[in-house]
């Protein structure tokens, strides 16, 4: 029995209300990247450097310029929250793949516990095509443990493309078993997820670790949240922290940076296996949503359980998006949502 994994992402940035003229693919192997450049600005790149664990799309820009993800670990800048190393731009993994752990996994592991974990590595680009109205890019990859030995192979296929306030990109995953079975557990960490930056946190009264302006990591007692504004909201009118763990349609993530007001959201499909989803969304920037997780988040849900056998493939799809020059409503979440799951 063959089912299809597709994991459609959608990042989506204002655009000023301008047509735009074109995006272009611009392929830089010597820094193993792949910038996204609409009208010939950096909408985002996909990544694959040597010293990352898995591929990602980083930073993420809206059309304004403004980055809305965290520059801490490969760019730290003054004010960045010092945790969570593998939390990096906006990328897709999980905690439980036949108990590897794709999702921690960071250079600073110490060494008894590094074979717990596993890598996403890039493989190849397929094919990449620039153009007026959208651009594609599709890439491979290989999910490894710490013995090299091979659990999944992936295919990704990015669209991108801008429509008046928003930026778009569709991101459609197919994973491929390549053990006799592959099994995906119940478990918190997962799956599409983005480190946002720290204007979208939630303002906190708890001691945090922080970069400041000459790069030095200073430990902070009382912490200064000007500028701190991020609020979260789902499909069922929960909002800030009550959202997590939750199972819901959609999640919306929204905050004011440098006068611009922006909203990002994870919109599910019903498709999915676990549908609805549950957000592993978290007040201070980790903003997720798992398909995979359930028991981890309620004791009292069934445990989630995915298994996959040699050449077999499994789907999700997901609809990621920014809105920016305004904040989204309920209105346009439930829009979002409809016209996804047509």
């Amino acid at each position: 029995m063959k089912s299809v994994v597709k994991i459609i992402v959608i990042f989506t940035f204002a655009a000023c209300g301008n047509t735009p003229r074109g995006i272009e693919l611009v392929a830089d192997n010597a820094q193993r990247k792949v910038d996204v450049l609409y009208d010939g600005k950096l909408f985002t790149s996909y990544i694959y450097p040597a010293d990352l664990e898995k591929t990602a799309l980083y930073p993420v820009c809206t059309a304004h310029g403004t980055v809305i993800t965290r520059g801490y670990p490969r760019d730290p800048r003054p004010n960045d929250r010092i945790d969570h190393p593998h939390h990096v731009g906006a990328w897709f993994t999980f905690g439980d793949v036949n108990g590897v752990d794709f999702w921690g996994t960071s250079s600073v592991l110490p060494a008894e516990r590094r074979p717990l974990y596993g890598e996403v590595r890039h493989t190849g680009i397929v094919s990449a095509q620039s153009g007026v109205n959208q651009a594609t890019l599709v890439v491979t990859t290989d999910w490894v443990d710490f013995y090299e030995k091979l659990l999944l192979k992936e295919e990704t296929t990015f669209v991108f493309r801008g429509e008046d306030d928003w930026r778009i990109v569709e991101r459609t995953t197919v994973l491929t078993a390549c053990q006799d079975t592959v099994t995906f557990t119940d478990n918190k960490e997962g799956m599409i997820a983005i480190r946002m930056d720290r204007a979208f946190e939630e303002p906190s009264d708890q001691p945090g670790r922080f970069v400041d302006a000459d790069g030095i990591i200073t430990e902070v007692k009382v912490l200064n949240n000007e500028g701190v504004n991020g609020v979260y909201r789902n499909s069922e009118g929960f909002e800030k922290g009550d959202v997590w763990g939750k199972p819901t349609k959609w999640v919306s993530l929204s905050a004011e940076k440098a006068g611009e007001k922006i909203s990002v959201a994870i919109v599910d499909h019903k498709d999915n296996p676990g549908y609805p989803a549950h957000s592993h969304a978290r007040g201070y920037g980790l903003f997720s949503t798992n398909n995979m997780g359930a028991q981890a988040f309620n004791e009292e849900a069934s445990q989630f359980k995915l298994m996959i056998t040699r050449g077999q493939t499994t789907t999700f799809k997901h609809l990621m998006a920014v809105k920016t020059n305004g904040f989204v409503t309920d209105d346009e979440m439930n829009q979002l949502f409809a016209a996804f799951n047509k």
